[in-house]
């Protein structure tokens, strides 16, 4: 039997959207002020500087569920070349264009077809891509942490978090998440969430005997 702690109580839309604005908001503070080399810094997305990353969140942001399928078909199905080609349209000519890009769609409710918590989801573990190798720290609250924890231990929309931690017990030692049985990983709900969707950089700040099966279960591209 899975022994999980109780669900967040449930959002209206509009305050989901709320959080997810919210967290934009804060990354664009953080990387107001970065150096040009800064800008080319690897992220935590193999493959990809920061600015690269700053970009993907904008083009998620910008896309209609319309424009989304458009860009699938005209890709034929290739959902990896879909996400590069709506990535080097945002990307502009110079940082300071990327990083304007990304304030524009701050407070932007237009998403592909995919739901609210999604969008909260990958701008909190996409600002984390950016962030934890530029030496940034956020001060992240801890109820819209269980709450995006809670989303991908039950989703492998986008990317794959459910499976990655099937027949596992994760424990958050700083907030109420919990999920699933197993060999127990315990560590903060942030690295969790990071290690949920496959950021190696994480893994170094969980314990407990399923963290070797986690770490076999590979990272991700």
């Amino acid at each position: 039997m899975t022994d999980s702690a109780p669900e967040p109580t449930a959002l209206r839309k509009a305050d989901m959207w709320s959080l997810v604005h919210t967290e934009r908001a804060a990354l664009a503070a953080d990387l107001a002020d970065l150096t040009g080399e800064q800008w080319t810094t690897p992220s935590l997305c193999t493959g990809l500087t920061v600015r690269e990353v700053l970009a993907h969140i904008t083009s998620g942001a910008s896309l209609t569920p319309v424009r989304w399928m458009t860009g699938v078909i005209r890709c034929r199905f290739d959902f990896d070349k879909q996400v590069a080609m709506r990535l080097a349209e945002q990307l502009g000519a110079t940082p300071v264009e990327t990083l304007a890009g990304f304030r524009r769609i701050v407070t932007s409710t237009t998403k592909p077809p995919l739901p609210v918590m999604a969008m909260l989801g990958e701008t909190v573990v996409h600002g984390e891509d950016i962030r934890r190798p530029l030496g940034v720290r956020r001060d992240y609250p801890i109820g819209m942490l269980t709450r995006v924890a809670d989303y991908y231990r039950r989703s492998d929309l986008v990317v794959l978090a459910k499976g990655r931690i099937r027949d596992l017990r994760l424990v958050a030692t700083d907030g109420p998440f919990t999920t699933g049985s197993g060999a127990l990983v315990t560590g903060p709900t942030l690295a969790l969430i990071m290690a949920m969707t496959g950021r190696t950089g994480y893994w170094n700040e969980l314990e407990g005997d399923g963290v070797a099966t986690l770490r076999a279960r590979g990272e991700v591209t």
